[in-house]
């Protein structure tokens, strides 16, 4: 039949993919998360046990259908079914023949003769499964030989969101009960789910996601109602036009530009499988660098392949000098869960980001976390804790971060798209950035919204967070903008945070000693004192952090050891030839335990960053 998207012409790249895994003939499962046409579930059904599922019932039918074709022997029916429909001369005046055919309506789907014959098909097959004379693979093997059948003879350009006005050749043929394509293998076994992947994507156990989502705003449930309603033989309200079932049900968020990225970060995040292969279209509303992007985040990124799959599509006068038409063929292996790092999108000066897993190394056992330097709480939502509380003394910073948490993620999007396309933001556009900025500095309801100052530092200079004295966003224009890997960080920081139970606080780190009892770990990321930033130059209409800061640090560090709370410091002990030497004394006066951080090259390369701990029995 032909199917919007179907996988036949590259399931041997897939097959040969799996292959050159050594996944092949292993006992293992296979998730065909989107089995639509069934192209992939029957390819690969001597391979592996095999999972489908789809939105549309039509699909799970005919995907299962396909996998059980060679194994449906009709015993308790004791003839052959395609010989008794094609010669039988029954016909009905039924559903479709009302709605379908110009027998009841003046829609042209169908001839009336075809029509009838599809409704004796149709009550047929029913009346055999009824009477206990089919088994459920049978029954369902036949319904997608029904399904196969209809697509011979409709009159349609292919989908079934309209009828053609004139009749096609074929469709005034006389239907006749087909057989439905499928490989003469025997399957392993088979488990079926229809329903929202989002919604038990997390449920489905699994060793290979396989997922071939939709890719453009085509509703596959509009597209392909009438194959619903035949396969659920219900009888629903149509719509008056096409004859249309209810399709709301069917309504795919997979079919909406950034609900779709939203969406494959869950899933990416949730299955339970090991490995992931993904096919999409260079058509589609995610580009290859926020899917790349994505899978890395989750996955073992030396294990990422990438296959450009070129092939023919349908041109006409009006398409033929667009871009080459091409599939894209996506494997990674997932990382333990564990070992994911979520990044902040704001690109926050000292972020703790790449020291995660070395921080992870040292964390005391508690349900609490206090992260009083919160920042781009780039360390807080990536430690394993129950409670966390987030602090930033940089209100606005606080404000950021808390958006993020607020703001459902599809409708924060929405309104940056609308404020972009408002001011007419661009990359190196000096003009409209700066009217932007300005309607943020002078306009009280606008500077409210976090979410507007968001959209500006992302055209801004290295998207820093920089102001002047009085509060007024600074920062000058930049050469970056909101592209698809920020998009990326946005969408699974996101939804992170809200998974997280996190409070949000605006004070003076010597103000947290209320939000601290028995059960809590501290962590403090203060400025340097070594180095300076737009945070801690005492500039910024914020206090600098000064030596008289610092020490402060100290008392309260030595306060909250005193009671047996456990605190971790991150700090520079030295940084280009500069020594903190009251650092260095005050951790040998305390005998606290100092574990020195792997900083990388560059410019870092002469910085000694440590993690300082009161807890120094962990540390051994």
């Amino acid at each position: 039949m032909r199917f919007i998207g179907n996988k036949d012409s590259i399931t041997h790249e897939i097959l040969d993919l799996l292959e050159s895994k050594g996944l092949t003939n292993k006992k293992l499962t296979l998730f065909d998360a989107f089995c639509g046409s069934g192209a992939v579930a029957d390819a690969l059904k001597g391979n592996f046990d095999i999972v489908i599922n789809d939105i549309l019932s039509w699909c799970v039918f005919y995907t299962k259908g396909r996998i059980y074709a060679h194994t449906c022997t009709f015993e308790k029916l004791g003839f052959d079914p395609f010989e008794y429909l094609n010669n039988s001369k029954e016909s009905i005046q039924g559903f479709f023949y009302e709605n379908y055919s110009p027998g009841g309506s003046e829609r042209m789907y169908f001839i009336p003769e075809n029509a009838g014959r599809i409704d004796y098909f149709r009550q047929q097959i029913q009346a055999w499964y009824d009477s206990e004379l089919l088994t459920e693979c049978e029954h369902d093997y036949l319904l997608a030989c029904l399904i196969e059948t209809v697509s011979d003879v409709s009159n349609t350009a292919g989908v079934y969101g309209a009828f053609l006005k004139t009749w096609d050749p074929r469709a005034i043929k006389p239907v006749i009960f087909d057989r439905v394509d499928a490989l003469n293998i025997k399957p392993n076994g088979v488990k079926t789910f229809n329903d929202k992947l989002e919604s038990i994507i997390s449920d489905v156990g699994c060793d290979i996601l396989y997922l071939d989502p939709p890719y453009t705003q085509n509703q596959y449930g509009t597209q392909y109602h009438l194959l619903e309603t035949l396969v659920l033989n219900d009888n629903p309200i149509v719509s008056k036009v096409t004859g249309s079932r209810p399709t709301t049900p069917m309504r795919s968020d997979w079919s909406k530009e950034y609900k779709t990225n939203i969406l494959f970060d869950k899933i990416i995040a949730e299955t339970k499988a090991k490995y992931i292969v993904f096919s999409y279209n260079c058509d589609g509303f995610m580009s290859k660098d926020y899917i790349e992007s994505c899978l890395k985040r989750y996955g073992v990124p030396d294990t990422f392949i990438c296959k450009k799959i070129s092939y023919k599509k349908y041109r006409n006068w009006k398409t033929k000098r667009t871009n080459a038409h091409f599939e894209y063929l996506f494997f990674i292996e997932k990382k333990p869960i564990a070992e994911v790092v979520y990044d902040c999108p704001l690109n926050y000066i000292g972020s703790k980001a790449k020291m995660v897993k070395e921080i992870k190394q040292y964390l005391p056992s508690k349900s609490k976390l206090v992260d009083a330097f919160g920042g781009g709480f780039n360390v807080g939502i990536n430690l394993p804790y129950e409670h966390i509380i987030y602090n930033e003394v940089n209100y606005f910073v606080t404000e950021l971060i808390e958006s993020f948490n607020k703001y459902d993620t599809y409708e924060y999007l929405l309104y940056i798209r609308q404020v972009t396309k408002k001011y007419k933001l661009e990359r190196e556009n000096a003009d409209t950035y700066v009217n932007a900025r300005a309607a943020y500095n002078t306009n009280a309801k606008i500077k409210s919204d976090p979410r507007f100052l968001f959209t500006i530092i992302l055209y801004g200079f290295q998207q820093q967070i920089r102001f002047n004295g009085d509060h007024e966003f600074n920062n000058p224009i930049g050469n970056r903008w909101f592209n698809d890997k920020v998009l990326e960080k946005m969408i699974s920081f996101s939804r992170r945070i809200k998974e997280c139970e996190c409070a949000f606080m605006s004070r003076d780190f010597r103000e947290l000693t209320q939000t601290i009892d028995d059960d809590t770990f501290v962590y403090l990321d203060p400025p340097y004192r070594l180095t300076c930033g737009a945070y801690n130059d005492g500039k910024r209409g914020f206090e600098g952090w000064t030596n008289e800061h610092e020490e402060s640090l100290f008392n309260f560090i030595d306060e909250l050891t005193a009671k047996n709370i456990p605190v971790m410091l991150s700090y520079v002990l030295e940084n280009n030839g500069h020594r903190n030497e009251q650092l260095q004394q005050w951790i040998e006066q305390n005998q606290y335990a100092v574990k020195k951080i792997s900083t990388g090259q560059g410019r870092y390369q002469k910085r000694e960053e440590v993690l300082i701990l009161n807890y120094a029995t962990l540390c051994n």
